[in-house]
């Protein structure tokens, strides 16, 4: 089996952090969102996988390389515009040949993996093998309508009236079926050609199209409070281990990961948590559910559930919550009021004492 993961898309909902970065290279739990996936991946075996790229082609180029540091052989496939999923299959039929896939888009997180469906699919060799999750207003997804042997018998995309709440979310397996379905259908009223249709195609020419319900832990990361929850979960899932240096005078509570080369002086940590490789933190208070990242600076500073980038600075300031900070900010006392941060990179916030 291949992969094909889609590394494309705006990410217009995550602004100012996608002006400066494609939303799947954003960390959640100090890892990119699109290295979730791939490690995902390579937990079911496999071990060829084209990435889907947009314009931001050469950063997340940058961040994956040739694959090789996550035991994968990968190969760049670029989308000129965003043209739909099943645009990104034909793009890929070439790479995929005759060999059975599976599409992941770059921006899901699966926390439980996909093994218990990659065997289904291997073992029961249907066209198609759907993950659906329940969702609280399946309107805004694509609903799939199923029997309860969990075979398929319509696609509706973002239905008025939908008959379940089950969505489609980002992970499809698929057999060379699909490559005359795309070739067969046509670009829908927005311009795309959607995978939906693909799949719909398939079901009508009786070919066995079958959904498994992800009961896991799934979240389409498109908005910062996505992105909060899962770092919260991830976070959780940690093993814990100090790696760098934390003087007698600070406290270690809970699951707490301090990276190598990372300092810790005078100050309180408290799990779950993670702090980057080559920062420093002095007479601070950090966490419970915060990703630091490397080469951070915490001077007298206090935060807790949230995520912080690569490069920041925070003197000066407690009682951070729910926060986003990009790479390289500054954030230290001044007149400004408020608490709550969702700053982009290089940017330089002052904050109330």
């Amino acid at each position: 089996m291949k992969a094909l993961i889609l590394s494309g898309g705006m990410g217009t909902r995550l602004r100012p952090f996608t002006y400066s970065m494609p939303k799947q290279l954003v960390p959640v739990a100090n890892k990119p969102i699109l290295v979730h996936c791939l490690e995902n991946v390579r937990a079911i075996g496999v071990e060829e996988v084209a990435v889907v790229v947009g314009d931001r082609a050469d950063e997340v180029r940058a961040v994956v390389g040739d694959g090789s540091a996550f035991g994968l052989d990968v190969t760049y496939l670029q989308q000129e515009a965003p043209l739909g999923l099943a645009h990104c299959v034909s793009i890929a039929e070439e790479f995929l040949g005759d060999e059975d896939f599976v599409m992941y888009l770059g921006d899901n997180i699966l926390a439980e993996g996909i093994a218990e469906s990659a065997r289904a699919f291997r073992d029961e060799r249907s066209a198609a093998r759907l993950l659906l999750t329940k969702v609280a207003d399946p309107r805004a997804y694509g609903v799939a309508e199923t029997d309860a042997t969990g075979r398929v018998h319509a696609l509706v995309e973002k239905p008025e009236r939908p008959r379940s709440d089950l969505a489609v979310i980002g992970v499809y397996f698929f057999t060379a079926a699909v490559h005359d379905a795309v070739r067969a259908i046509e670009p829908s009223a927005r311009g795309e050609l959607e995978i939906t249709d693909a799949i719909q195609y398939l079901v009508e020419r009786g070919d066995r199209v079958v959904a498994d319900e992800y009961t896991g832990y799934w979240k389409d990361t498109g908005s910062p409070d996505d992105l909060l929850d899962c770092n919260r979960v991830l976070l959780g899932r940690l093993r814990p281990g100090v790696h760098g240096e934390v003087d007698a005078a600070s406290t270690v509570e809970g699951t707490v990961v301090v990276e190598a080369g990372a300092v810790v002086e005078r100050s309180r940590l408290v799990g779950p948590l993670v702090v980057g490789a080559g920062s420093v933190v002095r007479g601070s208070e950090l966490g419970p559910y915060t990703a630091l990242g490397r080469d951070c600076v915490l001077e007298d500073a206090g935060i807790r559930d949230s995520i912080v980038l690569d490069g920041v600075s925070i003197q000066g300031v407690r009682g951070l919550s729910g926060s986003l900070i990009g790479r390289s900010a500054a954030v230290r006392t001044g007149e400004a009021a408020g608490r709550r941060l969702i700053i982009g990179d290089h940017t330089q916030a002052e904050v109330a004492a």
